[in-house]
């Protein structure tokens, strides 16, 4: 499985994050230990949604959808 995920850091809540991966479980731990410099000031995350997809194209097309303007628009309306 390949996942979409969005994180929201807990100190500095405006700040999210949304990511993609095929081990959730151990990104989500990386982020929290501070080792990914996209995340790493505004830890802890908390995981606020994610998406299974069997298809790795179709999450990383979603992904992307999610980091352009009417995805952001639909993530804050939807799933934040």
């Amino acid at each position: 499985m390949n996942y979409v995920y969005l994180l929201r850091s807990i100190p500095f809540p405006k700040q999210t994050y949304v990511g993609q991966t095929d081990d959730l479980k151990a990104r989500f731990k990386k982020h929290n230990e501070g080792g990914s410099i996209h995340t790493a000031k505004y830890k802890p995350w908390k995981l606020v949604i994610y998406l299974g997809f069997c298809d790795y194209h179709k999450a990383l097309a979603f992904e992307k959808y999610l980091k352009s303007g009417s995805g952001r628009e639909l993530a804050k309306k939807r799933l934040w």
